[in-house]
């Protein structure tokens, strides 16, 4: 049994591989939601959407987010009204006050639907409809989630990482702000002071979790920071992991991220911003997989390969050496 921790791009194109080594039934996918948002009053879950639609066959793969030849007419016609109504644009994070109002999963990561500030489907809408109309029914995440997983064949285990809110908040030197306003919106572009998980302390990891985490544990190549933080930041994650093998594959080329703000984010909770750097943000990691050209040394076994991923052949040749760096440690 294999249990991968996902987020954003990295780890999703990792799992196009996993056939390669390790079967449906023996896979379990936790997902980052630190980074979910309630937009125009729909709960919206990137991470776990991602890996909704690739187990469904309609992830948009020149993005790796939205569903492959998607209609925007919802949207367009937000941006138009917004337009027509002289209405700003842009992410509008609704007032203080309001940010824990209304459901307390969507707590500190409230935005307007005013001139949609992400580009969200048709087809994809109706995915966020029907969960938030599961919340509202009373489920958790969780229920709602596999739900939708069985709508879509997955057949893998997928669970968010809680049912309870956590947010990833981006202090930067233009304030405040939940990271798909940083990412999404500024493009990465605020200097980051420090980042924060707003209310990891207080949340419990989703069921089956922890249960999932006494497997062997395979952290993809996303985010050390945004897309792995949030998890690493709910009670009893980290002693979870500590306790289990558990191997890391690199998002970086050397000093160079694959993809995304994952070097300034590093560099922001003061680990190094380079393959080097995941000893820190990975303690409990007991073995690692990096590119065969990158020079980083560490003190555990390390598994070099070429680690880039642009195709199914690609991501099945680093899961291969997954597998290894786990025979080498197991």
């Amino acid at each position: 049994m294999v249990t991968f921790l996902s987020g954003g791009t990295g780890t999703p194109k990792l799992l196009d591989g996993a056939a390669a080594a390790f079967s449906p039934e023996e896979t379990t996918v936790v997902a980052n939601t630190g980074d979910d948002i309630e937009l125009g009053g729909l709960f919206v879950s990137p991470d776990v959407d991602t890996l909704l639609f690739q187990g469904g066959g309609i992830l948009d793969r020149e993005t790796w987010w939205g569903i492959e030849g998607d209609t925007h007419r919802t949207n367009s016609a937000l941006l138009d009204i917004a337009t027509a109504a002289g209405l700003p644009d842009g992410p509008q994070y609704l007032p203080e006050e309001r940010q824990t109002a209304g459901r307390r999963l969507a707590n500190w990561r409230r935005f307007s639907g005013v001139a949609e500030f992400m580009t969200i489907g048709d087809r994809d809408r109706a995915v966020h409809i029907t969960r938030t109309s599961l919340l509202d029914e009373g489920k958790t995440l969780s229920e709602a989630t596999e739900r939708l997983a069985s709508a879509f064949g997955l057949t893998i285990d997928l669970f968010p990482m809680s049912d309870d809110p956590v947010a990833s908040l981006v202090h930067t030197d233009e304030g405040l702000m939940h990271f798909q306003e940083y990412w999404v919106a500024h493009r990465g572009e605020p200097t980051v002071d420090t980042v924060e998980f707003r209310g990891s302390s207080n949340a419990e990891p989703a069921p089956g979790v922890l249960e999932a985490l006494s497997d062997t544990v395979v952290i993809g190549p996303s985010n050390p920071v945004t897309s792995i933080g949030p998890m690493l930041a709910l009670p009893g994650v980290a002693d979870a992991l500590a306790q289990a093998t558990v191997v890391a594959v690199s998002p970086f080329l050397g000093d160079d991220a694959f993809s995304g703000p994952v070097g300034d984010l590093m560099a922001a909770v003061n680990a190094e911003p380079s393959t080097a750097g995941l000893a820190t943000a990975y303690p409990f990691a007991d073995a690692f997989v990096i590119d065969e050209s990158d020079d980083a040394d560490f003190d555990r076994p390390t598994i070099r390969t070429d680690i880039e991923i642009d195709s199914r052949e690609d991501a099945a040749r680093v899961i291969r050496a997954v597998d290894d760096a786990i025979e080498r440690v197991s």
